[in-house]
């Protein structure tokens, strides 16, 4: 029986022998690919044939993966995977060094439906498209509907689950000096996805962090939530948007999936995968954060 672990590592296979003909293979014939991420707006692709057409032939990289973390979950058919993708791109010579976090859903040994988080910033100044994704954003129009209403927690509010939906809907109700005590006194949090960004090791520095909350203006309400439950009873995941304003921004969504580990109540550990593109754009601070990729290399 082939099992996702099997369908990731032929995968990953596949993608780093830059064998893109054999690639399509793994996806059922009606897949559904995501990209919440993508700048500069999400995509969303259907069907094995529409993959094979938009992506055949790849990217012209030399690559390996690195620290490849596989979770397998509850649901027996879902696998999430975190990983980096270290390489060159060919066209221009540039090195790259990106994270990743793919979220596989396999059913019969094929993907039936994959949603694909990764760090274009970086995928980007090493392709030399920097100032093509800037003016990418000047004419974007990223799709903005009500709110649903926030669903009632059934969660122990101390189990992993509980503290994912505290933190989150933390950030919703405004709740900014109050957040950093979900953490543990030594904790070790990090955004794979923004470059310059410092680890946080403890309490002190989650209580620095959340300040940019009220500082930026931050309104922000949680949609779109779903939390994948490991097989690591300290670990989830969680996918959700944002949606609201900062800095007296038009009204904006970005999709973020963080990783918690959550021990005796408190976070230990968190990876937090956040859109850092979408919320610059949308707070004119592009500019900024381009300046920064540019000086990690």
């Amino acid at each position: 029986m082939t099992t996702p672990r099997d369908v990731f590592a032929e995968l990953s296979e596949l993608v780093t022998t830059r064998r893109w003909d054999e690639l399509f293979e793994l996806y059922a014939e009606d897949a559904v690919v995501e990209n919440p991420q993508r700048p500069p707006v999400p995509s969303r692709f259907e069907g094995r044939e529409t993959l094979r057409k938009i992506f055949s032939g790849g990217l012209n990289v030399s690559m390996k993966r690195a620290d490849v973390l596989i979770h397998g979950t509850t649901d027996p058919e879902v696998l999430i995977a975190e990983y980096r993708n270290v390489g060159e791109m060919l066209d221009t010579g540039k090195s790259f060094d990106i994270a990743n976090v793919q979220v596989l859903r396999v059913r019969d040994g094929l993907i039936a439906h994959s949603r694909d988080y990764h760090d274009y910033l970086r995928l980007t100044a090493a392709r030399d498209g920097l100032e093509e994704l800037a003016k990418s954003y000047e004419t974007a129009e990223g799709e903005i509907t009500p709110v649903p209403p926030r669903l009632e927690s059934t969660a122990d509010p101390k189990s992993p689950r509980g503290v994912f939906e505290r933190l989150v809907y933390g950030v919703a109700d405004g709740a900014w000096s109050e957040l950093s005590a979900l953490y543990a006194e030594e904790t070790h949090v990090t955004h794979p996805f923004l470059p310059g960004a410092k680890t946080l090791k403890n309490r002190t520095d989650l209580h620095e962090h959340f300040k940019f909350g009220e500082q930026g203006k931050v309104r922000f309400q949680v949609r779109d939530l779903v939390i994948h439950e490991t097989l690591d009873p300290e670990v989830v995941i969680g996918e959700f948007d944002y949606q609201g304003t900062a800095r007296d921004s038009p009204e904006f969504r970005v999709s973020n999936i963080f990783v918690l580990r959550v021990r005796d109540g408190l976070i230990v550990e968190s990876r937090d995968y956040a859109d850092h593109l979408a919320v610059a754009a949308a707070t004119e601070r592009l500019g900024e954060l381009i300046a920064n990729v540019r000086a990690e290399s």
